[in-house]
């Protein structure tokens, strides 16, 4: 009764590992990729008018214009990105939703789509869903889980019709800068290949600033599918509230998708967002905290044996447990069971991982603390 390829897809690993959490007590979580902070009051107020005003309805397929055009005001002003709110922009349910717009308005099957690893679980599950090919461009923590141009060189043999970037990266916090940016697409700009450049932690760097990949230049504005959203550095999760930013014959076949399977993102999630943009001080209180919980935990986890590298943004970190003679699953699975601290193992974001844990600070300093005391105790029985 179930389709093949869908049977044989892996489930995600990080969900997998979580089924196990549900329903323990006393377990300190540093695991799931979620902001341990309340939405902004000025967002969630604005929720609450909205529904006492009765905004209940359906909105536009592309989202509330008001929207579209505050992310055009914000977009131009943090990258001089240029782009029309009517015919290139489109609001989704989540950056998950547009990620997988992006792939199904462009990928046909055998289509070959570069995944940059280790990556997010739904990269290659949602090419093979549609029938692409997965190329892996592995990278290396010698290389700060950057990408080695000479390896992305011989991969763009293949013709790949899309590539896959995260900038910062989930799960090494690892940032681009525009110089590496620039060499990157001096390499892909030789080919037609599309760029999915997923921003969703653009506002969580902590040393300088990033470059959206589509301000590069002009070519690379038309070739790139921007997607980003409301879920990390404004703590929305719950919301739902992405967004694709491409030229306008892209986001239109994005939009055509969009109006069959989900036609319109909340409007209540929506009318929260557009003050969301409003709320850089609260933006810029919850990234420090995470700044000062980055700088605790890898000095920490470099002190117990890890090989910890610092994250440059989002907000987690990616240590080699090559020290500890374990896997990445029995280490997650027995810290999990005998000290409840949860994490997850490498392996969840590419099989060449499995010395690797990831490790989120989303979560309180206070429980920060108890983690490295319960790691330590944990460590000292291996």
């Amino acid at each position: 009764m179930i389709a093949k390829h869908i049977k044989n897809l892996a489930p995600s690993g990080i969900r997998q590992f979580f089924d196990l959490v549900l329903g323990m007590p006393d377990v300190i979580s540093l695991g799931v990729g979620e902001p341990d902070f309340i939405t902004p009051w000025r967002a969630r107020e604005k929720a609450i008018t909205a529904l006492e005003e009765g905004m209940t309805t359906y909105t536009s397929n592309k989202g509330l214009f008001v929207l579209r055009k505050s992310i055009t005001n914000f977009l131009e002003k943090r990258h001089n990105l240029k782009y029309n709110a009517e015919e290139e922009i489109l609001i989704t349910v989540g950056v998950s939703e547009g990620l997988d717009l992006a792939i199904r308005a462009i990928i046909e099957r055998g289509d070959k789509v570069i995944v940059v690893s280790p990556h997010f679980v739904a990269y290659p599950a949602l090419t093979e869903i549609v029938g692409g090919k997965v190329l892996y461009l592995k990278t290396k923590q010698e290389d700060g889980f950057k990408i080695n141009l000479n390896e992305l060189k011989a991969l763009m043999k293949e013709n790949p019709k899309a590539i896959i970037l995260n900038n910062p990266s989930n799960p090494t916090g690892t940032a681009y800068n525009t110089d590496e940016l620039k060499k990157i697409w001096k390499i892909i700009s030789a080919k037609d290949t599309i760029v999915i450049s997923d921003e969703v932690y653009d506002e969580l760097i902590y040393e300088g600033k990033t470059t959206s990949f589509a301000a590069l230049d002009e070519e690379a504005k038309k070739r790139t599918i921007l997607l980003n959203g409301f879920s990390k550095a404004y703590a929305m999760t719950g919301f739902r509230i992405g967004f694709a930013c491409g030229n306008r014959d892209i986001i239109e076949a994005m939009t055509k998708i969009h109006s069959f399977c989900m036609m319109c993102a909340p409007i209540i999630s929506q009318v929260a967002a557009v003050e969301a943009l409003r709320a850089q001080k609260e933006v810029l209180e919850m990234r420090s905290e995470y700044k000062r919980r980055r700088d605790f935990i890898v000095k920490e986890l470099n002190r117990l044996g890890f090989v910890a590298p610092r994250p440059q943004g989002a907000f987690y970190c990616f240590p080699s447990i090559e020290n500890f003679k374990i896997s990445s699953l029995d280490f997650a699975k027995r810290l999990l069971f005998e000290e409840k601290v949860a994490l997850v193992p490498g392996n969840a974001f590419g099989k060449e991982y499995e010395q690797y844990v990831r490790i989120s600070y989303a979560n309180t300093l206070d429980n920060l603390k108890e983690a490295i005391i319960r790691i330590e105790r944990f460590l000292k029985k291996l």
